[in-house]
């Protein structure tokens, strides 16, 4: 029989093996940052692309560009890795999350805390490339990122701190740009806000059983009944903070044709969530990735 995996004498001994244990590994913190779950990456980094591309008329530069879409990419992988940690007792009851690397006993977290200061430090890196105010308002961002899975114990609606959380791009795009934070960036902050809740409602309606069970707390639950009018609710405030901000700024006809083909996807994550079924809601959730592309191509036509 061959040694085990975990057998150093066996490792050394068979390089197949070492590369099979390397390789899963590698795997496993792959799985804890998300790297093979893109989605939530891309629902924070759509609203820093809005706020960079609004807070620069459409004409934001190539580093800053860069900076925060790999930032956003890392600091997302962090928020994962701390969300784990401080779930790992939790992630273990629910089907869904079982077999997360910490809560499989994969991955310990004192290994978990180095992998989230490692990226963070990666990120935090790139954004001293930027000016004062944008490095500062990084530590607040991290401080978010940090709290918000405690905020499952204490908050009816923690899906309001999480669009806080998501989109601190926002403000941080703005001051790379203006230097300064301008009253656009609270405004679309507030839409993000509101879009979270929107969104992960649809998420928290697939896992409503398991967080009643252990005692976790989400909109979902809060909103019982009426989950799916708040929802919808909380899209509509989204959408005419985004129609106000358009105003403001009296921007292309192209921007409206954006948030048109956004509303009609809302619309189509209504008939998704109405029979609140798992996989009805869970899709809902993953399309908004395309909601978010919507406003943004809105928003690069118009400033072009």
């Amino acid at each position: 029989m061959p040694p085990a995996p975990t057998d150093i004498r066996g490792l050394n001994a068979d390089p197949a093996l070492a590369r099979g244990a390397v390789s899963s590994r590698l795997g496993a913190y792959l799985r804890l940052a998300r790297l093979h779950r893109p989605i939530g990456t891309l629902l924070l980094l759509w609203p820093t692309l809005w706020a960079l591309w609004l807070a620069s008329a459409g004409h934001p530069s190539v580093w800053s560009v860069v900076v925060f879409c790999v930032g956003t990419l890392l600091m997302r992988s962090a928020g994962c890795v701390m969300n784990d940690m401080a779930d790992a007792h939790f992630d273990g009851h629910v089907e869904r999350t079982r077999d997360r690397p910490i809560a499989a006993g994969v991955i310990t977290r004192g290994q978990a805390l180095v992998f989230a200061l490692a990226l963070s430090l990666v990120a935090f890196a790139l954004v001293l490339t930027l000016n004062q105010l944008t490095i500062a308002l990084a530590f607040v961002a991290l401080f978010l990122a940090a709290s918000y899975p405690f905020t499952k114990r204490i908050l009816s609606i923690p899906q309001a701190y999480l669009g806080i959380a998501f989109g601190f791009g926002i403000p941080m795009a703005y001051a790379s740009v203006l230097d300064r934070l301008s009253g656009e960036s609270a405004w679309l902050l507030v839409a993000n806000i509101a879009w979270a809740i929107a969104y992960d409602t649809e998420y928290a309606m697939v896992d409503r059983d398991d967080d009643l069970h252990i005692g976790i707390r989400s909109s979902a639950i809060t909103f019982g009944r009426f989950d799916v009018l708040a929802t919808m609710l909380a899209y509509l405030v989204f959408f005419i903070i985004l129609a106000g901000i358009g105003l403001n700024r009296a921007l292309a006809p192209a921007y409206y044709g954006g948030l048109a083909v956004a509303v009609g996807m809302a619309i189509y994550h209504y008939r998704l969530i109405r029979t609140r079924t798992r996989a009805g809601c869970f899709r809902a959730f993953n399309h908004n990735n395309w909601l978010g592309a919507a406003i943004f191509v809105g928003i690069a036509l118009a400033l072009r």
